[in-house]
């Protein structure tokens, strides 16, 4: 991002900032790389430094629209087609692109939006469409992929900062009946410590303040004595498992400290009301203000009403005005706070909807045409990419799939999406496999 000094406001220089020579520092990234130095606990206790890597730190939003909305009735609507459905399609700020009648606030944000039309994956049920669609590739047993969070967490976290890498907002943070959504290894071969810290429900992280019998100097001294003797054990066997619990109760340390930052009743009334009562645009607000302070990648789920087997028509009706809604403040507030060009937001679901309706007036899983989209770092604005035949029925330019998607995420993010993992002993794998393209029409 281009920066004007003459309109910075800047009057003179600034006597902390000599604390770190700017040609030193950038001469030491291209030495050890940007990685090694973020984990340097050392150079964030320079205020110059710190405030440096928020202003040019980036970060993920993923909106999990769990069991996968129509693209009928959001970003690819039919209308007057016999798969279409009763809603009518509106026009948007784009010259010939329509959406859904009820998505008036994004039709009118479309210009800083990107939409995929063209998605083609394969997997027709919640449980194959949840980990293909946030792992990026199919199953290889026994190795376990590392989700999307936690890549994204290991790639732009710090594991130094109190605020956690990968935090995954969910209604029901006690997990669901699809086994993805609960706790598992999400991290994979990457480790624990770039599993997600999972909250919801309450707005609030529970269970992180210290005893009040306990005193400050007491738990300090109680945690110092068990950082040595794991850390004994971690070299002793190097253990790769104790090494992870180590990072678990280090993120717990952190926990206690940035708390605050995940009770909703610290934030204005009028951010609440604008997203709306429901956990979804709560959780939503909640990502913007977790992003604002630091965090690098915040998924939001909103359990599973997506999955309208039974009325479809009415289901959409009571859902898509609330994610409108929900997309549309979260990506004018991200741009109001000059967070929206370093911020990738990313909308989708694990596929999408039948064409035809069954028998209970509902639509089924579907895979092989679909929608999402996706605003933000990296991404063009207001750019409508593929194409579906007048029905809905399959892909008539540019199909895509999940490999693609996360070549363009990592793409868009300034991560390598080809780069090979450091895993000794083991097979190959790549963040992206088969050298797959971005969608680059949707690329900055």
């Amino acid at each position: 991002m281009k920066h004007n000094i003459q309109n910075s406001g800047i009057a003179a220089c600034n006597p902390p900032e000599h604390t770190m020579h700017r040609r030193l520092f950038l001469e030491g990234i291209a030495k050890v790389g940007a990685a090694s130095l973020m984990s340097w606990s050392g150079l964030f206790s320079l205020p110059a430094f710190a405030e440096q890597a928020k202003r040019e730190q980036k970060h993920c939003i993923l909106l999990w629209l769990c069991g996968a909305p129509s693209q009928f009735e959001t970003w690819d609507p039919k209308p007057g087609r016999p798969t279409g459905g009763p809603f009518r399609s509106i026009p948007t700020k784009l010259p010939g692109v329509h959406v859904s009648e009820l998505m008036p606030k994004c039709a009118g944000i479309l210009d800083r939006l990107s939409v995929v039309r063209s998605m083609k994956t394969e997997a027709t049920e919640h449980f194959q469409g949840i980990e293909l669609l946030n792992r990026g590739s199919g199953p290889r047993p026994p190795f376990t992929r590392p989700t999307l969070g936690s890549v994204l967490a290991q790639q732009l976290g710090n594991l130094d900062s109190p605020i956690p890498n990968f935090v995954f907002l969910d209604p029901c943070p006690e997990g669901n009946e699809f086994k993805s959504f609960k706790a598992g290894n999400w991290a994979g071969w990457l480790g624990a410590q770039y599993g997600p810290v999972r909250a919801g429900g309450e707005y609030q992280i529970p269970n992180v303040g210290r005893l009040p019998d306990i005193t400050a100097s007491d738990h300090e001294e109680r945690e110092a004595f068990r950082r040595f003797l794991t850390r004994k054990y971690e070299n002793e066997r190097q253990s790769a498992a104790a090494s992870s619990q180590n990072a678990a109760f280090e993120r717990v340390k952190g926990l206690m400290s940035c708390a605050p930052l995940f009770d909703l009743e610290r934030l204005p009334a009028k951010d609440k009301a604008k997203y709306g009562p429901g956990a979804f645009g709560m959780h939503a607000l909640l990502a913007r203000h977790l992003v604002e302070n630091g965090a690098p990648f915040v998924m939001v789920a909103n359990g599973m009403p997506w999955d309208c087997h039974v009325m479809n028509h009415e289901i959409h009706q009571m859902l898509v005005p609330e994610l409108d809604r929900v997309i549309y403040h979260l990506v004018t507030d991200l741009e109001e706070r000059g967070l929206l060009d370093k911020t990738l937001v990313v909308m989708m679901g694990e596929f999408g909807r039948t064409p035809w309706l069954n028998a209970s007036r509902g639509r089924d899983h579907y895979p092989n045409a679909w929608s999402l989209a996706m605003a933000g770092c990296g991404i063009q604005r207001g750019v409508v990419v593929g194409a579906t035949d007048e029905d809905g029925i399959d892909v008539t330019e540019k199909p895509f799939n999940e490999k693609n998607l996360f070549a363009t995420i990592f793409s868009a993010l300034g991560i390598d999406p080809y780069q090979e993992y450091d895993l000794p002993n083991l097979p190959t794998f790549h963040r992206v496999e088969e050298n797959a393209e971005p969608i680059r029409e949707i690329l900055l």
